[in-house]
């Protein structure tokens, strides 16, 4: 059975396995950074062009959160030395921003986690190089349709963490897609990651009760084939196995005492690409 911890504003936390339940002033810091993160990746959307490098996509994001105050979470995390993660075509996740140029048609994965005034805001979205592959295309709706699933499935009464997974791999499944189960969403808040692990393909009916106050990440990762991914010698990269497309969309959620909250919600109604 799982742990719960009702965490106020003075205490101290920790990554101790517990799933943490916030207050009020919880719910106020992860809209602030939430929102910063969104308004971040609508910034983005004019950055992403063929012929861009993502080491310069990624030095415009970096000063974006030290011009509003906060960090980027990921600089020094564990080691890594970026802003965000790019992750192009058939990397799953953890892309390293570099002199790489984008190319016409690459489908783009852009993640990244401001930490606001101590609350991390994590999210990420696809974007298009260009005019992609209808394939492609489809693809990357799927994954939202993924994704707003999921949080449909979190939002309901007496919701378990298990009825996320299962709503979005029966999705996905029915277009013959493999879900990742390799990388999954996570708690977070005062903490990058946290209790509890949000897996993408599970069994309904499983897992924590989902109650007010926690908070979590949906990061669905979808591939157009097989499901399998493995992580490149830089210790970061994840690509898929069969160097099939993968796409992904990832919000930061708070569970409310009515459903749920979206803390990462473009503001400006881009949600997926193509952004007019």
């Amino acid at each position: 059975m799982s742990e719960y911890q009702v965490i106020t504003a003075d205490d101290d936390v920790q990554r101790d396995g517990t799933i943490k339940l916030h207050g009020p002033e919880g719910f106020e810091g992860m809209r602030k950074a939430g929102r910063l993160a969104a308004d971040i990746l609508d910034a983005t959307v004019e950055l992403v062009e063929p012929g861009v490098t993502t080491e310069s996509i990624d030095a415009a994001i970096r000063g974006m959160m030290l011009d509003a105050g906060a960090v980027p979470a990921t600089l020094g995390y564990r080691g890594y030395t970026h802003s965000s993660c790019i992750s192009i075509n058939h990397v799953i996740c953890h892309g390293i921003p570099s002199e790489k140029t984008l190319k016409e048609g690459d489908i783009v994965n852009i993640d990244v986690t401001p930490l606001l005034d101590g609350w991390h805001g994590d999210t990420s979205r696809m974007f298009f190089a260009g005019e992609p592959p209808l394939k492609a295309k489809k693809l990357v709706d799927v994954t939202y349709e993924c994704l707003m699933l999921g949080i449909e499935a979190a939002s309901k009464p007496g919701a378990r963490l298990g009825d996320i997974g299962a709503a979005i791999e029966a999705h996905a499944r029915q277009y013959r897609y493999g879900v990742v189960r390799e990388f999954c969403g996570h708690g977070l808040g005062r903490l990058f990651h946290d209790a509890p692990e949000v897996v993408h393909a599970a069994k309904a009916g499983t897992g924590p009760e989902l109650k007010p106050g926690m908070f979590f990440t949906i990061e669905p990762m979808i591939n157009l084939g097989k499901p399998w991914g493995k992580v490149l010698k830089d210790g970061w990269t994840a690509v898929t196995r069969d160097k099939s497309l993968s796409a992904q969309f990832e919000h930061s959620l708070g569970i409310t005492e009515d459903g749920i909250e979206i803390f990462t919600e473009s503001t400006k109604g881009l949600h997926q690409p193509p952004y007019a």
